[in-house]
């Protein structure tokens, strides 16, 4: 095989099959089916941020070899900062795919103005680490990905460190949406995440979410799994401490964490902790084999909580950026 037979094209929403196959093929640790890419690319397309989003696939003969993509994420925005990646699955590497690709990918950029490019590459692949240091960029973040095996994991082991401080309960959100109404429920809701993720360790400072795009990304994702969202909730109705659970629509024996944290007057008092053993012990009933979960290296707290609950670190996930604004 040549790379004179390459070529690179637009891909379009007739391509989701052919572009979700190739993102799990060079990721397998987060494979990703085609309804949660369309939808994913959907929720971008319809922000209220006016969000740029483009893809491509490189093909031979009409055989997919790799794709790569551009987007502005909602959640670190900038009108000039642009998240790139260049995916090629490793049978088809080695072979020019990559360099064709990124040269569409940086023209693309080019003529768009961008002046921040973030990427990333695992650790545990130092050819496509070099892949970007080559084309000027240099390490930003690292992240873990930590997997529990549950069978491994004893509730009651944990009966102690479960208890809330008084006057605080814990609630799913489903719970919670059957005592005050959905609305209600996720406005609370809301008013949590948005002061937790503000605290999150990331390259860049993060852009707020409105309550009506937070709304829509929840009940419209695959994932959505008001179930396994679990709350601190006060006399008052304050959510004070979020720990959620995400289905995985490629693997129903893996759930995955998105955010969990504890609003800053709260901190301290062991919520976050408690919230994640009840998250636990709900995976544990529903016969789950592993939860995974996502850490900024230099999130130390997070990182040692997950630790002592029996989450082990995989290979690190580097963010690098070209560029600066």
């Amino acid at each position: 095989m040549t790379t004179t037979t390459l070529t690179v094209r637009p891909a379009t929403d007739a391509d989701i099959l052919a572009l979700a196959q190739l993102m799990s093929e060079a990721n397998p640790r987060h494979p990703v089916t085609p309804q949660t890419w369309a939808h994913e690319i959907a929720e971008l397309r319809g922000h209220s941020l006016g969000l740029h989003v483009a893809q491509w696939l490189a093909e031979e003969e009409g055989v997919a070899r790799g794709m790569a993509l551009t987007l502005q994420s909602p959640g670190m925005y900038h009108p000039d900062r642009y998240w790139a990646e260049v995916l090629v699955p490793a049978q088809h590497g080695r072979r020019g795919v990559g360099a064709q690709l990124a040269a569409t990918l940086g023209t693309h950029l080019r003529a768009r103005g961008a002046r921040e490019i973030l990427s990333g590459a695992y650790e545990e692949e130092p050819w496509a680490v070099k892949f970007l240091t080559r084309r000027g960029f240099s390490e930003t973040l690292r992240y873990f990905d930590n997997v529990l095996e549950m069978s491994g994991f004893e509730a009651s082991a944990w009966a102690g460190e479960s208890k809330l401080p008084g006057g605080v309960r814990a609630v799913s959100l489903a719970e919670l949406t059957a005592e005050i109404g959905l609305d209600a429920a996720i406005a609370a809701y809301y008013a949590a995440f948005a002061e937790v993720r503000e605290d999150v360790p990331r390259s860049s400072p993060p852009t707020p979410h409105t309550l009506e795009d937070f709304r829509t990304r929840l009940l419209n994702a695959p994932q959505y799994f008001p179930e396994g969202t679990l709350l601190a909730v006060t006399e008052a109705g304050e959510v004070v401490a979020l720990s959620e659970l995400r289905l995985n629509d490629t693997d129903p024996g893996r759930l995955d964490t998105g955010l969990t944290g504890t609003r800053r007057a709260w901190r301290r008092h062991g919520l976050a902790l408690a919230l994640k053993i009840a998250a636990l012990q709900l995976a544990k009933r529903r016969g789950v084999r592993e939860i995974w979960t996502g850490n900024a290296t230099t999130n130390r707290p997070m990182l040692a909580l997950n630790e002592r609950l029996g989450f082990r670190p995989r290979p690190a996930y580097i963010e690098m950026r070209w560029g600066g604004v």
